[in-house]
């Protein structure tokens, strides 16, 4: 069962730590200019998210209804879901843009932009945004590749995809001088690269997928409306769990921009840490759905098991790390002292972060492969209650406190609810 669960969780460990170094990168290069432009990059990447996490059903529909075709071998219907999900995501981004000024004043609203920091918001979210039909379409390939089964070929995509951005975002930032709009231009650049390159490597290597579909056989009714009723309640999910984050970014920006850009780059430590966990989550999928369909309770049970030791011991390792050497990451993302200065004054929250949070991230790999969306859905919109009552509630409106009601309020609610209908859930 080890040798299962880590087959499919390191290389997904892999990928996903590559994730969030497109956000992480972008808040080093701006934590040594200036707080105001940290700050900016971390709003603006807080309303990409919250507009690209909820399209996120491209990703996740394609997986699974293209992994069902590959198993029952209906070619015609997997190339049906590569061009249905292709098309649909640059039909999304087409929107995106037609309206991204009224999206960007809204968000930036919402989110409490300081007039301070509105210029440099705008000034990254006004290029970056053109990124959308790469962004959007790589979401939909990559759930393609999954559905083939085939892991390698979305990690090679999403680890140059990050030396891309890399290099480019630090040349145009440090030797172009383009600051904020540096970062922008590069991770820009960067995601066409990355779809490109899974064109062409589906021109050569999938082209039996390639054939002409007609019109109303790819968006005919029925067909459209099972792709999207499989996803509506991750979509509410993942919805609220958007607005969670938005909120947390929100109030920050209440705050002044020298705390505003303090969480900015701690959140870089739950990025990475949710990131690596979810390696363990992405496993669940698979194992947990494949001995679920095969009706092997004893597997199903012994794989949740295994998979929440592996992720507890994941958690603990991050916990440790950021213990001992949390000031040093610190130091790595901002040379500025005073955010050097405001971070060490709520580092402890970032140590006690993965041991809370671990268990809501299995949980959610785990009622994936149990196709139980409602519940994740259900258990999602009650840990935001709980979270805006613990903001609320609690003198100060500690913002970190909040943050950690929430993540394990997830946990917990989704343990019990497992607890209560153990595979019967839905």
């Amino acid at each position: 069962m080890n040798k299962e669960i880590l087959k499919l969780a390191i290389p997904n460990i892999i990928s996903n730590i590559s994730i969030p170094l497109l956000s992480t990168v972008d808040t080093a290069l701006m934590g040594h200019l200036s707080s105001i432009e940290l700050g900016a990059v971390g709003i603006s990447s807080m309303i990409f998210n919250f507009v690209y996490w909820n399209f996120g059903f491209l990703r996740m529909g394609t997986t699974g209804m293209t992994a069902q075709a590959y198993g029952r071998k209906d070619n015609l219907e997997i190339s049906n879901n590569l061009q249905r999900a292709f098309y649909l995501s640059l039909f999304i981004s087409i929107i995106i843009i037609v309206f991204m000024v009224p999206i960007g004043r809204i968000s930036a609203y919402l989110m409490n932009v300081q007039l301070v920091q509105e210029s440099a918001v705008f000034d990254y979210f006004y290029i970056r945004v053109w990124a959308a039909p790469a962004t959007l379409g790589l979401y939909a390939l990559m759930g393609w590749f999954f559905g083939l089964q085939n892991a390698k070929i979305p990690l090679i995509i999403t680890v140059l995809v990050n030396i891309v951005n890399i290099v480019l975002s630090y040349y145009l930032v440090y030797v172009s001088q383009l600051g904020i709009k540096g970062v922008a231009i590069g991770t820009v650049i960067a995601q066409y690269f990355g779809l490109l390159f899974s064109l062409i490597v589906i021109y050569f290597y999938f082209k039996k997928y390639l054939i002409v579909i007609p019109f109303n056989n790819l968006f005919g009714w029925r067909n459209l409306s099972r792709f999207l009723n499989i996803n509506k309640d991750i979509f509410f999910r993942t919805v609220c769990l958007s607005f969670a984050f938005a909120f947390l970014y929100s109030q920050a920006s209440l705050k002044g921009e020298l705390f505003l850009a303090t969480n900015v780059l701690l959140l870089q430590f739950l990025n990475w840490t949710s990131y690596a966990i979810d390696g363990f989550a992405h496993s669940a999928e698979s194992l947990i759905g494949k001995y679920f369909g095969a009706k092997d309770e004893a597997n199903t049970f012994k794989a949740i098991k295994y998979i929440f030791i592996w992720g507890f011991s994941l958690s603990l390792m991050f916990s440790t790390c950021f213990f001992f050497f949390g000031d040093n990451i610190v130091r790595i993302f901002t040379n500025q002292f005073d955010v050097i200065q405001e971070s060490n004054k709520l580092i402890n929250w970032v140590i006690v972060l993965p041991v809370v949070a671990f268990s809501c991230y299995l949980w959610d790999g785990i009622f994936i492969g149990l196709t139980a969306s409602k519940a994740m859905r259900n258990t999602m919109i009650a840990a935001v209650i709980i979270y805006l009552l613990s903001y609320y509630g609690f003198p100060g409106n500690n913002i970190w406190l909040a943050l950690m009601v929430f993540l394990g309020a997830r946990g917990v609610l989704q343990t019990i609810v497992f607890a209560q209908k153990k595979l019967k859930l839905n």
